[in-house]
């Protein structure tokens, strides 16, 4: 569904990631792992045409995505929920999930999303006429997650969804994410600190150290793998 082939991507001289090679495969989970500053929200932020790569390729379903702008990335169905969620503070619940649904003019479509997210996180319907910006931090990341579904995405990039919250909290949204993809079929690339927590949920997944790629394998044989346990896991 997703290649990424020797992207190099660079902070104007500074270069955060090189030669990244990466696949996703349609209908899974994978995660990238990684310590803080390794590149892992710089790969989410090329995929998504916020920061292109200056050199390598970037393909979505076979087709070249590394030129385009990020509103034309969006289109195609690649929808990025950041880190650190930036809701719209002033907007209430209601309306940041309609500029969710921006470039749709499927209105019946639109309305089964709104109700489908409404499922996944009953809170939002109770404060959706509250403004994003008097939630939580757990109520906006809820909130975050559902502006993105409202694109309805083939492939959902989120970007450290634990971080800031409560340990419940997170256990709730990550069950979400494992919800999502199963009942949506929606293909999800996880960057997340918590990499215990992401392997966990994840089919594969990739550990990223200064810009590199250094490792690769199925997520329950990064969880065995005695390099991940002390360097990620806390083994």
């Amino acid at each position: 569904m997703l290649e990424l082939r020797k992207v190099s991507t660079y902070y104007g001289n500074i270069q955060a990631l090189h030669d990244i090679d990466l696949k996703v495969e349609e209908g899974e989970i994978i995660t990238l792992i990684g310590a803080n500053g390794a590149g892992k929200s710089t790969t989410l932020m090329s995929i998504s045409g916020i920061v292109p790569p200056k050199r390598g390729e970037i393909l979505f379903r076979g087709r070249p995505i590394h030129e385009l702008s990020a509103d034309r990335i969006v289109a195609l169905g690649i929808c990025q929920v950041p880190e650190g969620r930036h809701i719209f503070p002033d907007l209430t619940v209601a309306e940041n999930l309609d500029m969710g649904a921006f470039l749709r003019r499927d209105r019946r479509g639109i309305a089964r999303d709104l109700d489908y997210v409404y499922t996944l996180f009953p809170i939002l319907r109770k404060r959706r006429n509250q403004p994003g910006g008097n939630l939580s931090g757990g109520e906006q990341q809820m909130l975050a997650i559902s502006r993105a579904l409202m694109a309805r995405p083939r492939l959902l990039l989120l970007d450290e969804p634990s971080m800031g919250l409560a340990p419940l909290v997170t256990r709730q949204i990550f069950e979400i994410i494992r919800q999502i993809n199963r009942e949506q079929n929606t293909t999800i690339f996880l960057v997340e600190q918590n990499a215990n927590l992401a392997l966990k949920v994840a089919d594969r997944g990739y550990v990223l150290e200064t810009g590199r790629i250094t490792i690769h394998d199925r997520a329950g044989a990064l969880r065995a793998n005695r390099d991940v346990q002390k360097a990620y896991l806390g083994i």
